[in-house]
């Protein structure tokens, strides 16, 4: 009775196949955003924000980007942190360029750049797929990793070879550097991942979102059926790396205040980006932010959250349980629940349902 569909007509065909089409969902939706826009900054303090909240923001649009792709589209890739680095090191170019233009709209500019060198790598997988295109984007990981160290004009030939981040103010609010605070830079990151969220659940349950679905359950029967590969593969790849370049941005520009390839933007964090996609669910959005959600906090809990109940456990021993937790969890998911936590909590909802009558 609490979460059903009875009562709940639909007249329309728009009514029908919205992406929300129970009240429920919708004034749950709505708690969520609350909560992430107004309980947040009130109860959360820095170190929260800082430590648990834009990391967990930053994450889940990368994993968005990496779905988009693997999940939605069926293509493998391990360059996912690559084109985050495109991402960063073309927002700090435009920022050095266009030093009067807002930040924002540099750090979305970016995702535009990271977009066409995701296309250039992305042109194999009109003629491999499967394990090979997974070796093809772990090249461009490599390549574009040397790129980031090896030409320095990228850092404006800085000495430390690191992007150094600009003071950039909206309304004489410091957005970047290091005059931003913590709750300001949240509400910027919150919002960019609330409106390529939107875009995103627009355009993978539209025209779009369905060929590419078609082209992962079997290219050969959507090429028969009118659909061409070449745009629908090209065009993931861009979107996908749009949205991973505006989360590399936002990664250095909102979340770290600066930071070196060689440190940030590693064969690790694609590699991570890819857990947190298994995890929280293939093809599917709430998944990504789920699994990165888990990924994310997961590190703080196992330093900080354990030491604090009493537990001793020093850093070096925390970081080396999670990957250990990280790697059980992803063979206990790939074996009992292939479809992640997304699908966990499509089974929590079918059951409200069915309440108090639960099969």
């Amino acid at each position: 009775m609490f979460y059903r569909e009875a009562g709940q007509f639909k007249s329309t065909y728009q009514a029908d196949m919205a992406v929300f089409p129970i009240k429920q969902d919708r004034i749950g939706l709505a708690i969520i955003l609350g909560i992430a826009f107004i309980g947040i900054p009130l109860v959360g303090g820095d170190f929260f924000i800082s430590s648990v909240m834009i990391p967990f923001l930053v994450f889940s649009l990368a994993a968005i980007g990496l779905n988009i792709l693997t999940g939605y589209t069926g293509l493998i890739s391990l360059g996912t942190a690559a084109f985050m680095g495109v991402g960063a090191y073309a927002c700090y170019k435009l920022t050095t360029f266009f030093p009067d233009v807002n930040i924002i709209v540099l750090i979305l500019v970016s995702g535009l750049f990271s977009a066409a060198i995701g296309v250039l790598f992305g042109l194999p997988s009109l003629r491999i797929k499967g394990f090979y295109l997974a070796v093809a984007t772990l090249a461009a990981q490599f390549f574009l990793q040397w790129a980031f160290v090896r030409v320095p004009w990228l850092f404006n030939y800085n000495a430390s070879g690191a992007i150094e981040v600009p003071q950039r103010t909206l309304f004489d609010i410091s957005l970047t550097g290091a005059s931003a605070t913590p709750e300001t830079r949240y509400f910027v990151c919150l919002v960019l991942v609330v409106v390529l969220t939107w875009f995103a659940s627009n355009l993978v349950h539209g025209k779009i979102g369905r060929s590419w679905m078609a082209v992962r359950d079997m290219d050969i029967a959507a090429e028969l059926m009118g659909i061409k590969l070449l745009n629908a593969k090209l065009l993931a790849f861009a979107v996908s790396s749009f949205y991973a370049g505006v989360a590399g941005a936002m990664m250095i520009f909102l979340w770290y205040g600066g930071g070196e390839a060689n440190d940030v933007f590693t064969i690790r964090l694609s590699f991570n980006i890819l857990f947190m996609v298994i995890i929280g669910g293939l093809g599917s959005l709430i998944g990504s932010f789920l699994g990165a959600a888990f990924i994310a906090s997961l590190p703080t809990i196992m330093k900080f959250g354990l030491p604090a109940l009493g537990v001793p456990l020093s850093g070096a021993t925390a970081e080396h349980v999670t990957f250990m937790l990280v790697g059980a969890l992803i063979i206990l998911f790939l074996i009992v629940e292939p479809h992640g936590l997304a699908r966990l909590w499509q089974i929590g909802k079918q059951k409200l349902r069915t309440w108090p009558f639960p099969y």
